[in-house]
């Protein structure tokens, strides 16, 4: 079997582009949380809270290559191809031969081109659809998109599966190298903020409502949380055969390791901590490590009770009370189908810094969630050769991810 390595990564998130302005807005605490007046004409929409990714196409993208492209896809795209760049593979041979494939997946398509048809069926009446309306529509239109531009013509797996998007991604990409299918895999999701995905846990009661203090919220295992805030973002991984990577000479950030997922087989939205604690001891499995090498667990924490109380519940199972965890949807808030590639961005680059950044907002653990050691208040120096970043979606899927340090 092929080991696989992490040569590129790029994406956009609401606290910053790059990992340099992502690094500076944890170590001063201050989030990608901001207040969204522009919901206010939503009736019967609870939560005003949202956090947005600064966002433009880059002005080399013609009509002809955004005609397929909603924003959610757009964001894929240009994420992809900073990715590339990052990796020094733009235009490289390889990704036409068949060798190199996208694993990328969202919540949903474009909801701007769901609204076109919900115009068509509310009032009888097909204006504003075109050819393209379905493509920007479609469950797959990101990783189709990133495969048409970049000439791809390797496996093309979509991985729309909710908040277990892009982890879901990452670790397809991975078993696609590590199993021979590939060498080159383009890994991980993609989010756009639409006030609809506030709507689905709106109605869940899960949304957090202090909408006059958007810095205070959310409050991932605090025993005050309210609930969770929607986000966006988008972060592609070049997951590579690590000897095709040496060969080229490749910059090398990190070692994919462990891949784990299941299923609850229970509830559609409600989180079980049975099946999390399996999908963790599947992830080690395959890693072929014990928990204890571990230094740092990159939660999902979403800030709603359930969630934190299960996922807490079974990371203590595995790990005991004294294992660092911390959630960054405490400050980019949840990023739905983008979460699990910027968690593991973010992972990696602070193992690669030997520095994890606090949970925000977080001043009193629940007495419920599991005994863990909860990074609260500022950052900590931690050195360790292995980081865990896990998700949990509706429909009960599970994902657990372990990088490794490179130091070769």
């Amino acid at each position: 079997m092929n080991r696989v390595v992490v040569t590129g990564i790029a994406g956009f998130s609401p606290i910053g582009n790059d990992w340099q302005s992502i690094y500076s807005r944890l170590k001063t605490g201050e989030t990608g949380i901001v207040k969204m007046p522009e919901w206010d004409k939503y009736e019967g929409l609870n939560t005003r809270l949202g956090a947005k990714v600064d966002f433009s196409v880059p002005a080399h993208y013609s009509r002809k290559d955004l005609r397929s492209m909603g924003r959610v896809a757009q964001l894929a795209v240009v994420s992809a191809e900073n990715a590339l760049i990052d990796a020094n593979l733009l235009n490289a041979e390889i990704l036409k031969s068949g060798l190199a494939g996208v694993a990328f997946g969202s919540s949903a398509g474009d909801t701007e081109a769901i609204a076109d048809f919900g115009n068509m069926l509310l009032h009888n009446n097909c204006d504003g659809l075109n050819a393209n309306t379905y493509i920007k529509m479609m469950a797959h239109t990101s990783p189709v998109n990133i495969g048409i531009y970049f000439g791809l013509k390797g496996r093309v797996y979509t991985t729309s599966s909710a908040c277990t998007s892009s982890s879901m991604g990452i670790g397809q990409g991975y078993e696609a190298i590590k199993f021979g299918q590939q060498k080159i895999m383009l890994a991980g999701g993609c989010e756009h903020l639409c006030a609809t995905e506030a709507a689905v846990f709106d109605t869940l009661y899960a949304t957090s409502t202090v909408n006059d203090t958007p810095n205070l919220t959310p409050r991932p295992f605090d025993k005050d949380r309210d609930g969770l805030v929607i986000g966006e973002g988008a972060c592609t991984l070049v997951l590579e055969e690590l000897e095709h990577a040496e060969q080229r000479g490749a910059k090398i950030y990190a070692e994919l390791v462990g891949f784990g997922t299941n299923s609850d087989g229970r509830h559609i939205t409600q989180p079980n901590a049975q099946t999390m604690e399996q999908v963790i001891r599947l992830s080690l499995e395959d890693a072929g490590i014990s928990a204890q090498q571990v230094g740092y667990v990159s939660a999902h924490g979403t800030a709603t009770d359930r969630g934190d109380i299960a996922e807490t519940q079974a990371t203590t199972a595995v790990f005991g009370k004294n294992m660092p965890i911390s959630s960054l949807k405490s400050f980019t808030g949840h990023t739905l189908g983008a979460c699990g590639a910027i968690e593991a961005w973010v992972a990696i680059e602070m193992m690669r810094n030997n520095w994890f950044h606090p949970t925000a907002n977080l001043d009193n653990v629940d007495e419920n969630c599991g005994e863990l050691d909860y990074i609260m208040q500022q950052g900590r120096e931690i050195n360790t050769d292995y980081i865990m970043s896990n998700n949990f979606a509706f429909g009960g899927i599970n994902t657990s991810l372990i990088f490794k340090r490179w130091n070769n």
